[in-house]
C-alpha cells in the first residue's frame, strides 16, 4: 500500500504506485491540454507529483522536448542563476565487505586496495587545496572493522584542522553506508554537511539481485535518510545509479523519496545526484540492459529539475565534458572537477597495496579535465564558478534553507557567496587570462545582485578579499 508518510520503505516507494504513475502516464501523453497544464504548472516553479513528472518521461518527439528544456532552463536560473557549485570526491578506503555487482570495490575483485593514514589524508588535502578545492565529499567502501565511524570521524577531524595560506576545506559532505541513528547524530557533531546516500535502485528485486553483504538489505538502506534525519542531520542527498534499472521506474521512485522526505520533515532533498553506470574492474555493460542513453538521460535530468525545483542537482565527471555543458544548460546546479576515484589519487601517493597488487579506481571516468579548464569552461558559457560554503556556516540548513530556495530568495545568499569565492579563487589560483575573464564576469555579474543593500556590501567585500582578507561572506 502506498503512503509517502509511511516509514516503511515499500510503502513510501511502493511499486505498484510506481508502476500505475508509468502505465497511467502512456495514456496521458497523447493528451496536449495535459501536457501544456504539466508545463504551465513547472514553468510557476510549484514543482510536479511523481505523477506529473511520470508523464513528461514519456515524451519522445523533439518539439515538446526543447520545450520542456527551455522551461528547466528558466526554472533553474529563475531560482539559482548562473552559478555552478564545484567540488571533488576524496576516496579514504577502498576496502569493502559488499559484493555489489555494478561496481570496482566489489569484494570479489582481486584490486588492490588501500585506507589512507591521517598523514596521507593531509598529502591529499594539500594537493586538493592547492587546486582551489573548498568541498568534499568524502567515499568509502563498507567495512565496519576496517574503516569503522571513528575513522571517518578522524578524517573529518583532521580535514577541518588543515590550514593554508589561502584558508582551508570549508565544508565536508559524507557519502558512507546506510548506518545506525547513532552514527548519524556522530557525523552531525562532527561539522559535516549534506549527508549522501545512493539509492542505487529502487527496484527491489533488482536491488537484491545486485547486492550481496550488509548492502543487500534494501529496506535498512532505505530507510537510511529516515535514521539520518532523525540523528539531526539537516540536509540530505538522494540518487539511483542510472542503468541498474529501467529509467522510468527509477526516476518515478526517486520524486516518491522526495515526496517523503517532504511529508516527514517539511523538507525534501538538499541535492540529488545523477550517477550514470560506467565500466569498471570486473564491470561490463553487457551485464546491464538498461543502461541509458543520452537522449532519455537529458530528458529525466529536466523532469526532475521541473519537478523539484529548490533541489541541488549534482552531476560527476563520470559524463564527457560536452555533455556536461549540455545537462548544465537544463538543470545541474553542481558538479564534481578534477575528481579522482581511487585512494590517494590527488597526490599520486599509492599506485599499490602493501601486497604489490595494482589498486584500480571505482569506475572509469569521462572528464578528465583539471579544476582551472572546467572553471574556464564554465565562465566561457556564462556561469559563476562557486565555492561557496556559507549556508552551512552561518546556519542556513534544513528547514531554513529551503523556504529561501522555494521562494526564490536564495539569490540575496547564492549569487554574492559565489561571487566572493570566484574572486578568491582568482587571487589565489588563476592564471592570467582566467583572472582577466573572471573579473569582468564578477563586474557583470554583481550589478544582478537583488537587493541593493547585499550588493553594495558584496562590492565592498570584493575590494577586501582583492586587499588579502579571506572567507567573507553572507
Amino acid at each position: 500500500m502506498y503512503d509517502v508518510k509511511s516509514m516503511k520503505a515499500t510503502e513510501f516507494i511502493d511499486d505498484g504506485e510506481v508502476r500505475e504513475s508509468i502505465d497511467s502516464a502512456r495514456t496521458l501523453v497523447r493528451d496536449g491540454a495535459e501536457i501544456d497544464r504539466i508545463l504551465a504548472k513547472a514553468l510557476s516553479c510549484a514543482g510536479l507529483t511523481h505523477r506529473e513528472a511520470a508523464v513528461l518521461l514519456e515524451i519522445d518527439d523533439d518539439e515538446t522536448l526543447e520545450k520542456m528544456y527551455a522551461i528547466a532552463r528558466e526554472v533553474k536560473e529563475r531560482i539559482y542563476g548562473k552559478r555552478i557549485v564545484l567540488f571533488a570526491p576524496l576516496y579514504l578506503s577502498s576496502y569493502c565487505v559488499n559484493n555489489c555487482k555494478y561496481c570496482g570495490y566489489r569484494c570479489a575483485n582481486k584490486i588492490g586496495r588501500h585506507q589512507l593514514s591521517q598523514e596521507e589524508l593531509r598529502a591529499e588535502i594539500r594537493a586538493l587545496e592547492a587546486m582551489g578545492h573548498k568541498r568534499l565529499l568524502l567515499e568509502v567502501g563498507e567495512d565496519d572493522e576496517k574503516c569503522p565511524i571513528d575513522y571517518v570521524l578522524e578524517c573529518i577531524k583532521t580535514i577541518y584542522a588543515e590550514k593554508f595560506k589561502n584558508g582551508s576545506i570549508r565544508r565536508v559532505n559524507v557519502d558512507i553506508a546506510a548506518t545506525t541513528e547513532e552514527n548519524y547524530r556522530k557525523l552531525k557533531e562532527a561539522a559535516i554537511g549534506t549527508y549522501l546516500l545512493f539509492q542505487e535502485t529502487y527496484h527491489k528485486p533488482t536491488y537484491l539481485a545486485l547486492h550481496s553483504g550488509p548492502k543487500q538489505d534494501y529496506e535498512w538502506h532505505t530507510e537510511a535518510m529516515d535514521r539520518a534525519v532523525r540523528g539531526g542531520i539537516d540536509d540530505v542527498g538522494i540518487g539511483p545509479l542510472y542503468g541498474l534499472y529501467e529509467y522510468h521506474y527509477e526516476t518515478v521512485a526517486l520524486l516518491m523519496h522526495a515526496e517523503h522526505l517532504e511529508a516527514i520533515t517539511g523538507v525534501g532533498p538538499h541535492t540529488i545526484s545523477f550517477p550514470r553506470l560506467l565500466p569498471a574492474e570486473g564491470v561490463s555493460y553487457e551485464d546491464f540492459p538498461h543502461v541509458v542513453n543520452d537522449r532519455d538521460f537529458k530528458k529525466l535530468v529536466a523532469v526532475i529539475r521541473l519537478a523539484v525545483p529548490y533541489t541541488g542537482m549534482i552531476l560527476s565527471t563520470r559524463e564527457r565534458a560536452e555533455f556536461r555543458k549540455e545537462l548544465l544548460e537544463i538543470g545541474i546546479s553542481q558538479m564534481s572537477a578534477g575528481s579522482c576515484v581511487g585512494v590517494g589519487g590527488y597526490a599520486r601517493q599509492i599506485t599499490v597495496d602493501d601486497q604489490g597488487i595494482e589498486e584500480k579506481p571505482q569506475f572509469n571516468l569521462a572528464d578528465h579535465r583539471k579544476p582551472a579548464d572546467v572553471i574556464k569552461g564554465l565562465v566561457q558559457d556564462g556561469y559563476v564558478p562557486s565555492y561557496c560554503t556559507a549556508c552551512y556556516r552561518e546556519g542556513r540548513t534544513g528547514d531554513r534553507f529551503m523556504p529561501l530556495a522555494k521562494s526564490g530568495q536564495i539569490g540575496n545568499f547564492c549569487l554574492p557567496n559565489a561571487l566572493l569565492t570566484f574572486e578568491e579563487y582568482l587571487t589565489d589560483y588563476g592564471d592570467e587570462d582566467l583572472r582577466s575573464m573572471g573579473q569582468e564576469m564578477i563586474s557583470r555579474e554583481i550589478l544582478n545582485v537583488p537587493n541593493e543593500k547585499r550588493r553594495a556590501k558584496a562590492v565592498d567585500y570584493l575590494s577586501r578579499i582583492r586587499a588579502g582578507e579571506r572567507d567573507l561572506r553572507f
